[in-house]
């Protein structure tokens, strides 16, 4: 009798647990077991291991076999175990020494030849293990996928009988190099594409730099989509960790990632016809959804009222916390959906506001499908009118570009990020009353527009953080009036719902 042990990782949401491979040797009749609550393409992996194992020369054994994932209360599914179960049996088969093992870990499902292909989540599992001081022995593309991480040891494989070559001494594998990042980004559209709409291009850039939610209000043409589009020209780049973060969820979603331009902003647009697990995730083994891969960067719905209500009333729990938990029977997984919401609609399910084709009931039934606890979560509503005779001959030149507003917006958020660590959006009550304090005649205009426009609380603190991201752009340190007057007019869709209900 012999026994081996070999570590892996499992797939829960974002995290990855590490899982210990015990493999026992025993006298009797020759039978494969596998325990440890796997799920079947976990079961499956005995015929995959023992054709892996036998077509690249090696014995198996012909007696009794098992296999224990520990720990037990944990899931496991898929075939990224394949290849620590067949580590695991040449190991305690003697075919393997069992002290090289401690200090790796393995992934990767094996074909019936013994070749090596890709898992997904590769990135969550390097990152546990690095933290673990690990050394990661995976498929070439995972570990080319996963050598983003910083300080990770990484060692490709194409096959199992590279990796027993590799760790019998026979054969040195080299280490995955890391990745190549290429933080220059470049765009093909520029937001002096956009024709006019200044002041909803200056909305856009003040939601840019505080990473404010923003709601475009306007009749079809009028460019609300165009500017929407634009925003990612004007965003800052992400940080390493929020790019490793954003990565990770791509990862365990089985997405490609382009690493060329990872740390550019994403911009994900579902279509209206989305179900809530299609917008938030779910399913019997939790996958994530558009919120939580928008992760960093931009949610953005167009036409949104088209969107069934119960489905974007799942969205105001992560607006507010930053994540989405889903529970099943099973397990129970938590991603991350820190992102920005940027909507479009038409004011009315004709189009146009005054056209004469709806009345104030249809088109109140018709924005009625936004809730108002979702609208007080969009501090930004700002309307795109259409234009003006004379501004379609604007010569482009005129036009601001992406790069000069870019740049008001990377030295804004500098200053935010240098103040409290994060964007103002994300500014707790606490941090609020810190750094948005207010004269006492400031605090009298803002609290008596507020009870004259019968807005929340939730706003009022909205409203604050609008006008600290103003002030931030101006280079101001304190909140004056004219910050909170500008943060206020951007309540275009009170004015309308007030003007329709009276």
């Amino acid at each position: 009798m012999s026994t081996a042990t070999v570590f892996s990782r499992a797939r829960i949401g974002i995290d990855a647990p590490e899982i210990k491979i015990e493999v026992h040797i025993s006298n009797g009749l020759p039978a494969f077991q596998i325990v440890g609550l796997p799920d079947t393409s976990v079961r499956e992996s005995r015929d995959r291991v023992r054709s892996a194992l036998i077509n690249s020369n090696f014995q198996f054994p012909q007696t009794r076999l098992t296999i224990n994932l520990s720990p037990a209360d944990i899931p496991k599914e898929g075939a990224r175990f394949d290849l620590a179960i067949a580590i695991g049996i040449l190991a305690a088969s003697n075919q393997l020494p069992t002290n090289i093992l401690t200090n790796n870990e393995f992934y990767g499902e094996l074909g019936l030849s013994g070749d090596l292909r890709d898992i997904i989540g590769a990135i969550p599992s390097v990152l546990s293990a690095t933290q673990n001081s690990r050394t990661c022995i995976m498929p070439a593309h995972s570990a080319q996928q996963a050598a983003v991480i910083k300080n990770a040891e990484i060692i490709p494989a194409n096959s199992l009988l590279e990796v027993f070559h590799h760790l019998s001494g026979q054969q040195t594998l080299t280490l995955q190099a890391n990745t190549e990042r290429q933080t220059e980004q470049t765009f093909n559209e520029d937001l002096a594409d956009v024709i006019g709409q200044h002041q909803a291009k200056r909305a856009l850039e003040i939601a840019a730099a505080g990473q404010h939610n923003m709601l475009f209000i306007g009749p079809p043409g009028t460019g609300k989509s165009m500017l929407a589009s634009r925003i990612q020209t004007i965003l800052p780049e992400m940080s390493d960790e929020e790019a490793l973060e954003t990565a990770a969820i791509h990862s365990i979603s089985g997405k490609e990632i382009d690493y060329q331009y990872w740390k550019k902003r994403i911009v994900r647009c579902p279509h209206h016809t989305c179900s809530g697990v299609a917008l938030v995730g779910g399913g019997s083994i939790p996958k994530p959804g558009e919120a939580s891969l928008s992760h960093n960067g931009v949610l953005f719905l167009d036409e949104l009222p088209e969107f069934d209500r119960k489905v974007l009333d799942v969205l105001r729990e992560p607006l507010e916390t930053g994540k989405i938990t889903i529970s099943r029977a099973a397990q129970q997984a938590e991603f991350p959906a820190r992102f920005q919401l940027i909507a479009a609609l038409n004011p009315s399910p004709t189009g146009h506001y005054n056209d004469g084709r709806s009345n104030k009931d249809t088109t109140l039934k018709y924005l009625n499908k936004i809730s108002g606890p979702l609208l007080d979560r969009i501090e930004i509503q700002i309307e795109v009118p259409s234009l003006k005779q004379g501004e379609l001959s604007q010569p482009q030149d005129n036009r601001e570009n992406s790069k000069q507003t870019r740049q008001r917006v990377i030295t804004a958020r500098s200053i935010m990020l240098k103040r409290a660590g994060k964007p103002n959006a994300q500014l707790s009550n606490k941090e609020l009353n810190r750094d948005c304090q207010l004269s006492p005649p400031n605090q009298q205009f803002l609290e008596t527009t507020i009870h004259k426009l019968n807005l929340s609380i939730r706003v009022y603190h909205k409203i604050l953080k609008v006008a600290r991201t103003i002030a931030d752009l101006e280079g101001n340190r304190t909140i004056e009036k004219r910050h909170l007057a500008e943060a206020l007019s951007y309540r275009a869709m009170d004015k309308i719902i007030k003007h329709l209900t009276q």
